[in-house]
Formats: structure tokens, C-alpha cells, sequence
């Protein structure tokens, strides 16, 4: 009888999480050591990373069981859950990507207040909403649900490349659909999972072809660090058989665009420009190459590609009016500043200066027919700009509350743009600004009856780190809490890729309050707070600043009695794994519990998986003795000490992840469970039907919401959610 079905047998005559626990399955260690530069390094749960050896799998649906059993007996776990939904559910919509058109007319996905998905919309001038594409369509043919993971509407709406994938794997398949009839045109493009950060496809002014990017077809058995490398760009003409595209852009594909295979390349499509942009990245990095060529060339030999800018440049961002280019840059300022140069001649020594420098840091630009939009941060609130073409200088947008405003969309073939606003205490809405720069609200996004509670109290700080550093953190909770030390708290964080925790709510968040919870969001370096230097501080050999930095802000919360080290619990997913676990395995005495969710927990060996080559750029390699040396500092995994008394432990993960392997969590978890000596739990929470939470339905989304706070209300002593007594 395999493993996990005698442990599911067991379970029913058990009355208790803790004789469950102790019938669990132990993953027997077997070191395989690995030197590298002269250290040898321990990696004595190897063979978890075989995820579908029958052992192995029998081991993961064992700890998964019990890990849900035991959330589930929480007495509060059924009603917590409940409360969650009421909170996510009370709103009549969510609204996920827009996109305005130049004729006013709006795409958007949008997930009902009793749908379970995001469903593709469109918004003509009658304004009624004509649906285009349910990825529940796809889930009644294969029994399996989908997403949509992306969509690009032709320039005349007519039709949308709409990227669709199944069970959170983002392996998108690409449809084209005809948006007033709802029909798929010609046959699905597969192997279309990567859309990118920039676009990943992009049409012809004509509608009837567009520029996609494709994984390469790899031959059966191919090692998997071989599935994102090689991209290639190809202009795809409708109705026509894919596997005849015309390549454009990619390895081998053009002289003047060289493309490594590491690297991956698009070709954008500005409406009103006779100038196409080619853009050449390396996935995580933010710099990018850009080129210039002719529209009507591109796609033909010899496209007479015209270099813009190099990675040298430190241009992150762009965008395109007629033929002029706007370059977001930190040449001159690590807090970024705007250029413009011709797309015709493009000179960036002679590039004039649009948006001069200052103490904002400006993080996202757009073009639009009336003037150039951009978002500029000032610590945790960040404010939308414009600036009308030949002003002289930029205004600020008014929103009736002050939080982050983001640019949603904006065309140079209209006039305008489209924002979002939120706050800490303010849910998403949705506004439309005019070629004066005033901002309306559209009601797109309703807040919903939870959406803008009056009762909670927010506080902005900043915290003195080991080396003098102050970081940013944004603390949250009831008005009526008092501090004095007995509180629950969750303390969040990311710190990787230049990206910064703005200021948001979402109403399920007050699942965590009701209960006296405290809520609280650091800024570490490795974010953008502060612009490119705040990245860079925590950026391979600096990556020890992210958790130290987190750790001074946990230290900050008890030493101001906003909880104790016994009602601190933190949180923090992805990239933020390497911050959750490097924290607690350096300080396992100040926490109750921690989560890192589909975290990144081997950092020495990520390079080994799909997506870790891709992540090279800004974690590091093995291959370089100082980046081995990086990686091992932060490879959470690698630092787990035998008996240390470790808090409690729960580890998420979608099995069917594409950008970290489930292997992390679980290597993590096996080998907590063999060190800890705290006799608090380490649960491997495991969701078959997911990935890394991309294209997640809305009941996943509660169920981890639920189950996260259960988690930490048991492990901070909340007497609602308790185990049952034996």
C-alpha cells in the first residue's frame, strides 16, 4: 500500500493533529555534498527534487493531508473561512488588466462577486459590457481549470490574442478571438506561456497580423533549465498555420538585434508612429536594448535596425509619440529621470531632458495624445504627473485620497489615461483622467461594503537597520488595538527585483483585524523604494541587508509593544521566500511562525530548475565563486541548524509551479521537521490544482487567505483556533 494512502487510512481512526502528526511519513536523509570553490555544501534532501518518483509523491500527499486536516480541525478555521468569502464576495466585481483603445472603448478582465474566474469584457461606447472570452469554457471541455494569463486586442478591437492556461502551470495556449461573436479564428498557437513584462504580442496597424513571442519545441527529455532559453519572435499572419510564422527576432535571427539565449526579445507597435521598437531583455533585469527600425521593414530581410540604447544606458522603461522616443533612465540619478531622442536618428548623448531629477523617484511612464504621465514615489505614497507636450513643467493628478496611484493605460492616439488608486485603508478604484488632468472616478471598480473602512489606524515609520540604513514600514491595525504587547502581528515583505510594497487593501485583510491583528508591511532593501541604490542593497553579495532589514523591523514592533516575539508572525512569497526563511533561520527566536509562500528556499540550487537561469541576472550564478557565495548566504535551506528550536512553519506551494519549483518547499520542510526542536508544527501545504498563484480562482484565493491567518492565529495563541482537545 503506497505511503499517503496508508497514512489516509490512519487518519480516520486518529482523533487529533498531534497523533496525526506523529504517524507522517519521515523522508529519509541522504546527503549528496557538492563542492564548489573549494566548500563543500550539504544536500541531504536531494532526492526531493525527483517530485515524480513514487516515494517522493507518496511523501508530498502525506504531509500535504495532514497539513489541510489540520487547519481544518482549527475551531475557528470553518467560520474564518466563511468571513473571508463574505469579505471577497461583498464587492459586485473585481476588475484585473485594462485597456482603453484609441476609439474610448475598454477592455478588461473582470471576476463578478460570484464568479470564480477572471472573464475577458468589452466596453464600447454604449457602455454595456459584451463578454469575449470565460475561461470557464475551456475548464467544461477538460474538466481542468483555466485562466487567462494574458490578452492583446487588435488596434481596431476586432479581434484579441487571448493567452489561456490550465491549473495555475501559466503554459498558455494562444487563441485568437473575434470579439463581437465570441469565435476562436484559425488554430491555437501552443508554447505561447511567455508574454513577458513588456509585450507579448503586439499587432500590426492592419489588425490582421501580430508579432508573438514562442518557447522553443524541445525534443522529449530535455533538461529543464533548456524550457525558457532560446525564444524566439515571430510575426504571425491570421488564419495562416503558426509553424510558418516569419521569425523576426531571437538568437541567430538578425546581426543588428544580437539576442543570447538567455535573453528575450519583442518588437512593440505604437499607434500614430511609422517606427517599430525592438526590445531585447534578460527576463528579471530591468535594463533593457532597444532598436529602432522602419515599420514596413520589419519582418522582411534586412529590417535596418538602429541601436537606441544598451544595458549601459540604465534605461528601464519607455514610450513612444510619432517618432519620438521617452526614455525612462538612472544614468544620471538612481532615482531615474526621462529623455527623449528621435526614433528616426536616435542620439542619446544629444537626448533632451523631459522629467529632470529630484527626490521622487519616478517608476512608470506613458504617452498619451495630450502629454506624458508618469508615476513619482515619495516613500510609501506615489503620485501620478503630467506633463502637457511643450509644458515647461509637470502637474500633479488629484485623487481624493492620497495612496498609490498607477497608470493603467494610456494611448498617444488619445487623449488621457486611465489610473488606479488605493491606500492602506482603501480598496482599488478605478479613474479616468482628461486631457486637463482631472480625475474621475468611472466606477468600474466598486469598493464594495468593506472597501474603505473608517476604523483603522495607520502609521508610517522608519526603521534604523543594523547598519544605520532606515527602512520604510507601514503599519495597520483597529483603531481601538492597544499596544501593549499583545497582539498578533503579520509582518510582510518581498525585497527582491526593485520592486516596493505600495500602499493597498484588499477587503479579506480584515479577516486578520477582526481579530486584533496588526498588519504590517516592510520595505527592505532589494525593493525600489528609494530607486535603483535601494534595489541594489540588497542585490546578490548585498542580499543580507533584505532580512536584516526585516529583521530590525520585527524588533521595531516589539520593541514599540505592537505585538511580542510570541505574536509575531511574517509572511512574505516567491522571491520573498529568501526573506522569510533567512529570517527565521537567523532568528528563530523572534518569531511564533512563519510562512514563506512558494518560496525560494534553495537558492544554490534554483539555477537547476526552468525558471532559475532566467533569474541569474539577480540572485547569481554558482558559476562565479562570488555569486556561489551570495547564494549560499541566502539559501534559507542551507542554513537550517539540527536542534534549534525553530517557530512554526507552513510552507504553500502549487505543485504545478513554473517559476519555483515545488521542490523548495518541500526540501525546506524536510529539513525543518529533522532539526527543530521546538516541537511547534512544520506543515507542507500543498495545492494540486495550482502553480505559483498566477491564474488562481477566487475560491483558492480565500482558501489560502484562510488558511494562512488560521495558521498564525493558532501559533499566536488565539483561543478561537486551537486544536481540539484529545
Amino acid at each position: 500500500m503506497p505511503t499517503h494512502v496508508r497514512f489516509l487510512a490512519a487518519c480516520a481512526a486518529l482523533a487529533s493533529c498531534a497523533a496525526l502528526a506523529q504517524s507522517l511519513p519521515v523522508f529519509p536523509a541522504k546527503n549528496v555534498p557538492q563542492t564548489y570553490f573549494g566548500t563543500a555544501v550539504d544536500d541531504p534532501y536531494r532526492a526531493l527534487e525527483r517530485v515524480k518518483d513514487p516515494q517522493v509523491a507518496g511523501w508530498m500527499k502525506a504531509h500535504a493531508d495532514h497539513a489541510h486536516a489540520t487547519l481544518r480541525g482549527l475551531k475557528g478555521y470553518g467560520p474564518l473561512l466563511a468571513r473571508v468569502a463574505e469579505l471577497d464576495n461583498a464587492a459586485d466585481a473585481t476588475i484585473g488588466d485594462l485597456r482603453r483603445m484609441p476609439d474610448g472603448s475598454l477592455f478588461f478582465t473582470r471576476r463578478g462577486a460570484k464568479d470564480n474566474t477572471f472573464k475577458l469584457f468589452v466596453r464600447r461606447a454604449d457602455g454595456v459590457d459584451h463578454l469575449v472570452a470565460d475561461p470557464d469554457d475551456w475548464q467544461r471541455q477538460t474538466g481542468k481549470p483555466h485562466a487567462i494569463n494574458y490578452y492583446f486586442p487588435s488596434p481596431d478591437g476586432r479581434l484579441v490574442a487571448l493567452g489561456v492556461s490550465a491549473s495555475g502551470s501559466e503554459e498558455a495556449v494562444l487563441h485568437v478571438i473575434e470579439t463581437a461573436t465570441r469565435k476562436r479564428v484559425g488554430k491555437p498557437i501552443d508554447r505561447a506561456e511567455y508574454a513577458g513584462a513588456y509585450a507579448g504580442v503586439s499587432w500590426m496597424p492592419d489588425g490582421k497580423s501580430f508579432f508573438h513571442l514562442r518557447l522553443q519545441k524541445l525534443p522529449p527529455g530535455s533538461p529543464s533549465t533548456e524550457r525558457y532559453k532560446n525564444m524566439r519572435l515571430w510575426l504571425h499572419r491570421i488564419g495562416t498555420d503558426a509553424d510558418k510564422d516569419v521569425f523576426v527576432l531571437g538568437p541567430g535571427a538578425s546581426p543588428r538585434v544580437p539576442v543570447s539565449p538567455t535573453e528575450q526579445a519583442f518588437v512593440i507597435v505604437t499607434p500614430g508612429s511609422s517606427h517599430a521598437v525592438a526590445l531585447v531583455v534578460a527576463d528579471v533585469e530591468r535594463e533593457v536594448t532597444l532598436y529602432a527600425a522602419p515599420l514596413a521593414t520589419v519582418g522582411k530581410p534586412g529590417t535596418p535596425w538602429t541601436r537606441i540604447c544598451g544595458t549601459q544606458d540604465k534605461v528601464t522603461s519607455f514610450s513612444v509619440r510619432a517618432d519620438d522616443i521617452y526614455l525612462m533612465t538612472y544614468a544620471a540619478s538612481p532615482r531615474f529621470s526621462v529623455v527623449r531622442t528621435s526614433l528616426a536618428k536616435p542620439d542619446l548623448k544629444s537626448a533632451a531632458t523631459v522629467v529632470a531629477p529630484s527626490d521622487d523617484v519616478i517608476f512608470e511612464i506613458a504617452a498619451a495624445r495630450d502629454g506624458l504621465y508618469f508615476e513619482a514615489r515619495d516613500g510609501a505614497v506615489k503620485r501620478l504627473k503630467r506633463l502637457p507636450w511643450g509644458a515647461g513643467g509637470a502637474t500633479e493628478v488629484g485623487f481624493p485620497v492620497e495612496g498609490a496611484a498607477s497608470i493603467l493605460s494610456a494611448t498617444p492616439a488619445a487623449d488621457g489615461a486611465m489610473a488606479s488608486l488605493r491606500a492602506w485603508t482603501r480598496a482599488t478604484e478605478i479613474f479616468a483622467v482628461d486631457a486637463t488632468g482631472k480625475a474621475a472616478n468611472t466606477g468600474l471598480q466598486p469598493l464594495g461594503r468593506f472597501g474603505a473602512p473608517t476604523d483603522l489606524a495607520t502609521t508610517e515609520v522608519k526603521v534604523k537597520s543594523h547598519d544605520g540604513a532606515l527602512v520604510p514600514l507601514s503599519i495597520i491595525h483597529r483603531k481601538d488595538v492597544k499596544l501593549d504587547g499583545s497582539n498578533p502581528a503579520l509582518l510582510y515583505g518581498y525585497g527582491a527585483y526593485g520592486i516596493t510594497e505600495e500602499p493597498g487593501f484588499t477587503p479579506r485583510r480584515l479577516a486578520w483585524l477582526e481579530k486584533g491583528g496588526v498588519f504590517a508591511v516592510a520595505n527592505v532593501r532589494g525593493s525600489g523604494v528609494y530607486g535603483k541604490d535601494w534595489h541594489k542593497a540588497g542585490f546578490k553579495a548585498t542580499k543580507p541587508n533584505t532580512w536584516k532589514d526585516f529583521i530590525a523591523c520585527a524588533e521595531y514592533l516589539v520593541a514599540r509593544k505592537y505585538t511580542s516575539s510570541a505574536k509575531l508572525g511574517i509572511l512574505g512569497g516567491s522571491a520573498g521566500g529568501i526573506l522569510i526563511g533567512r529570517a527565521l533561520t537567523e532568528r528563530p527566536d523572534l518569531f511564533a511562525a512563519a510562512i514563506p509562500a512558494v518560496g525560494v528556499l534553495d537558492a544554490v540550487r534554483a539555477e537547476t530548475e526552468a525558471n532559475g537561469v532566467l533569474n541569474v541576472p539577480e540572485f547569481g550564478t554558482v558559476k562565479k565563486e562570488d555569486e556561489f557565495r551570495a547564494l549560499l548566504a541566502m539559501s534559507s535551506y542551507h542554513h537550517v541548524k539540527p536542534g534549534t528550536a525553530y517557530p512554526a512553519v507552513m510552507l504553500p506551494h502549487g505543485v504545478n509551479d513554473p517559476r519555483v519549483a515545488v521542490w523548495h518547499s518541500t526540501k525546506m520542510a524536510a529539513r525543518l521537521l529533522a532539526a527543530s526542536t521546538s516541537g511547534k508544527p512544520v506543515l507542507l501545504n500543498l495545492d494540486y490544482e495550482s502553480g505559483h498563484g498566477i491564474g488562481d480562482t477566487k475560491a483558492q484565493r480565500q482558501k489560502q487567505t484562510a488558511d494562512s491567518y488560521a495558521f498564525l492565529l493558532w501559533q499566536t495563541g488565539h483561543p478561537d483556533f486551537q486544536p481540539a482537545a484529545k
